[in-house]
């Protein structure tokens, strides 16, 4: 395993076992994907805000029960153990169904994610309620139930009808965050949220002149600790309403005209909670008053309390911060990785997340200063999170490998035969270009891809239509896209293959001419442009306006570096 950061493209079972060596990650946070209602990764947002009909998913064929799921359960079943004696028994209970597929094949990966994880390591699984009960108690059967730290309950939103379901139940608006440590010795750095203002309202009632609020508490305690059974000494003027203060000088040995001076101790049964040392520094520093009888009283002022520590229930963090980032739905909050990654790492810490999606918990480690790695099965998930770094932190974006992408035409072939999907997703991620929204697997409609861009002043973007082909290609095909170009309404063509293209195609392509933008006077673009997959690895671009920065991808907001430092730290 590298010591760069580094996304994996892959089976995140297959990475695991291949590329990461034993107790080497600090912590791990995984979302695995399973509702049947819900795609993985990314639906995609039209610009508009409205969710796109288009769903570019993974994992279709995972979670129903076939070879590859009693192959998972063989493997669990077979290595014994605490786990093999769950899953065995859930297999009974549940039966073969897509719920029991989804468990073997977490079962085997959280073996490896256990496997992986140091002694001082925590992960975070998160999940909804629909399978939460059943991957806690293989959990417990993997990590041990001492080792369960918290369910986490994550308010996601703040209402939801489920009426149109046809049940008639409470609306759902939590996840859940299942918490678990390698062992009881682990990384845990505390962290506070803001008192609400009820709290406030009612534990700090006593204001100073000054504006300040403040709360007293007690300086006994009902056992000894040490210093706790001297006389403290008190002094006021005589004169009305003057308020007794401490005599930290001893000036009662010593009186001055006016003034009167009295000693207390604690109540009967009581003990000082502090050395008389504490004492008088809480009186230097403004921290300390007394009652009428002159017994003092410790001040607490509401700005220089951490908070509340945190609890498990966050009902702070909206989805709303994590979803004007990117615009997708799936996409979880910066501030909630944020928080889990504050809490359980350090800085220089290595973070891992095995189903990355949209790279939310590579951001935040980025912003962090932790090392990452993020794991994904889909090539545009890769390129998303490409994308995503390279708009939010630009040149503080430390180095980084990308394992598993094709690096050649050999490599690329491979692929092309493999997977013709995910060959076309490479493809589009290496010319910047959105996979098609309106297309749908094993059809193919002429459009397998788009980039945006802007040549005038209207705000409105002009669009660059892109065709992929790994297979032989033809001039046939050249005027094809031609007609799907000036049906969609799009400048510009890119007709991007892996084979070299014929002269017959060269020709066709020439013959549609150019795109002459209005506002860049003798400046033109060839309408219909073909590139080789070779040409692009070489570096040669498609050519089209770039006024301002292409739209393509929505983009996500520019980051500044985390201040370092790990110490005590209240979120707001």
């Amino acid at each position: 395993m590298s010591r760069k950061n580094a996304l994996y493209f892959g089976d995140n079972l297959t990475t695991l076992r291949e590329h990461v060596r034993d107790e080497s990650v600090d912590l791990i946070y995984l979302d695995p994907p399973f509702n049947s209602n819900a795609s993985y990764n990314v639906l995609f947002a039209e610009k508009t805000g409205e969710q796109s009909a288009a769903q570019i998913t993974a994992f279709e064929d995972t979670w129903h029960w076939g070879i590859e799921s009693e192959e998972a359960y063989h493997e669990v079943v077979t290595g014994g153990g605490r786990l093999a004696d769950v899953v065995s028994a859930l297999r009974q209970f549940l039966g073969q169904n897509d719920m029991m597929a989804y468990l073997v094949m977490m079962a085997v990966r959280l073996k490896e994610l256990h496997r992986v994880l140091k002694a001082e390591g925590s992960l975070y699984l998160h999940c909804d309620p629909t399978a939460s009960h059943y991957l806690k108690v293989m959990m417990d059967a993997i990590f041990a139930p001492g080792l369960f730290r918290n369910e986490i309950c994550w308010k996601r939103s703040s209402a939801h009808s489920d009426t149109k379901q046809g049940m008639k139940r409470c609306g759902k608006v939590h996840d859940v965050l299942l918490f678990y440590t390698k062992s009881n010795r682990y990384t845990w750095n505390s962290i506070y949220t803001p008192y609400t203002k009820e709290y406030l309202e009612s534990e700090y009632r006593h204001q100073t002149s000054d504006g300040r609020y403040y709360k007293e508490t007690d300086v006994t305690a009902a056992k000894p600790g040490g210093d706790t059974s001297y006389e403290w000494r008190v002094k006021r003027p005589l004169r009305p309403g003057a308020k007794w203060e401490a005599d930290v000088d001893n000036e009662h040995e010593n009186p001055r005209p006016g003034w009167e001076y009295d000693g207390v101790y604690p109540y009967q049964s009581r003990y000082w909670a502090y050395s008389k040392e504490n004492l008088i520094e809480f009186a230097a520093s403004g921290h300390l008053i007394h009652r009428k009888t002159g017994m003092p009283r410790l001040v607490q002022f509401a700005d220089e309390m951490p908070g509340v520590p945190l609890q498990d229930l966050w009902d702070d963090i909206p989805p709303e911060s994590g979803l004007r980032d990117l615009g997708y739905p799936t996409q979880k909050p910066e501030a909630l990785l944020e928080r889990i990654i504050r809490t359980s790492s350090n800085e220089g810490d290595l973070v891992l997340d095995p189903f990355c999606g949209c790279g939310t918990a590579i951001a935040a480690s980025e912003r962090l200063d932790r090392r990452w790695m993020g794991i994904d099965v889909t090539h545009l998930a890769i390129t998303l999170i490409r994308h995503r770094l390279t708009n939010a932190f630009q040149d503080d974006l430390k180095p980084y490998e990308v394992i598993g992408d094709p690096q050649d035409v050999p490599s690329a072939r491979a692929l092309a035969l493999e997977n013709r999907f995910q060959f076309e997703y490479w493809a589009l991620g290496l010319v910047d270009a959105r996979p098609a929204e309106d297309r749908k697997r094993g059809a193919d409609r002429g459009v397998d891809g788009s980039v945006y861009f802007f040549d005038d002043n209207s705000g409105r973007p002009k669009r660059l239509v892109v065709q992929v082909k790994s297979g032989k290609v033809a001039s046939s095909q050249v005027r094809d896209l031609a007609g799907t170009m000036k049906r969609e309404d799009a400048k510009i063509a890119l007709f991007l293959t892996l084979e070299r293209p014929t002269r017959e195609m060269v020709r066709e392509a020439a013959a549609a001419g150019f795109y002459e933008p209005e506002y860049f006077p003798g400046t033109k673009y060839p309408r219909l442009q073909i590139l080789t997959i070779q040409e692009v690895l070489d570096g040669k671009v498609a050519r089209y306006p770039r006024m301002a920065p292409a739209d393509t991808f929505r983009r996500a907001k520019r980051h500044k570096k985390a201040p370092s430092a790990n110490r005590t730290l209240m979120l707001f």
